[in-house]
């Protein structure tokens, strides 16, 4: 699913060290999270440590600390950042000109992106492994696919509300989403026994995914736009 770092310039003088209420340098903590994804990705969790995590940062151990207290609360932050980076926030917000199917077709192409990316089936697979701590799961679900389902039922609930989706329950209809466009090919990736599709066939999956989605639960109106009529 990876990164350029910071580096301190030798012409610069030693800067003072950040006291209490001193705004925290944005640029070393970019770094460390940059570095921490590319190291979890290669490597797994319990095969990375802060000190491995600095070092390729660029940055002291205490640096890495003081941005994020520990390596859980740093796996929880990459994991966050990196979907955020594949799922920002604006594909979510309501276009009141678009129409729905178009919407639903950018948030189902990204999410498709980002789970049969190389990064979110490396870190998936780590979350399966037995000797994965349930901790570790519970902060994974919290930082990822909890913040994409949520995000997708508010503007499922949105859509709704301007009569464009006939939706009672709008998590579970997220999820119903999430899991036609994860369909059996990311099972089989998983497993290690296909590849990404090229392009043409990522779209043609993920539009049925969409269509279906929609007969299911579109209002007369937008089920007509998502059949062509």
């Amino acid at each position: 699913m990876m990164c350029p770092f910071s580096r301190k310039s030798a012409a610069k003088p030693p800067t003072k060290a950040a006291g209490p209420g001193r705004p925290k340098d944005l640029g070393k903590r970019a770094a460390i999270l940059e570095a921490a994804k590319a190291l979890f990705i290669e490597q797994g969790y319990t095969g990375v440590s802060m000190d491995v995590i600095a070092a390729q940062a660029n940055v002291s151990k205490l640096t890495v600390y003081s941005h994020f207290g520990d390596k859980e609360a740093l796996f929880t932050e990459a994991v966050k950042s990196k979907c955020v980076e594949m799922l920002p926030d604006t594909l979510f917000v309501t276009d009141s000109e678009g129409p729905l199917r178009d919407q639903l077709l950018g948030i189902a192409h990204a999410f498709f992106d980002l789970v049969t990316s190389d990064a979110a089936v490396s870190v998936q697979r780590v979350m399966m492994a037995p000797e994965t701590d349930d901790r570790l799961r519970e902060m994974f679900w919290q930082a990822g696919p909890r913040r994409t389902t949520e995000a997708l039922a508010e503007f499922l609930r949105a859509r709704a509300e301007r009569g464009e989706l006939d939706i009672q329950d709008f998590p579970t209809a997220a999820l119903q989403l999430m899991t036609l466009v994860k369909g059996e090919l990311h099972t089989h990736m998983m497993c290690g026994l296909q590849p990404v599709p090229d392009a043409g066939g990522a779209r043609q999956h993920v539009a049925a995914s969409v269509d279906f989605f929609l007969r299911a639960y579109a209002t007369r109106p937008a089920a007509k736009a998502a059949d062509g009529k």
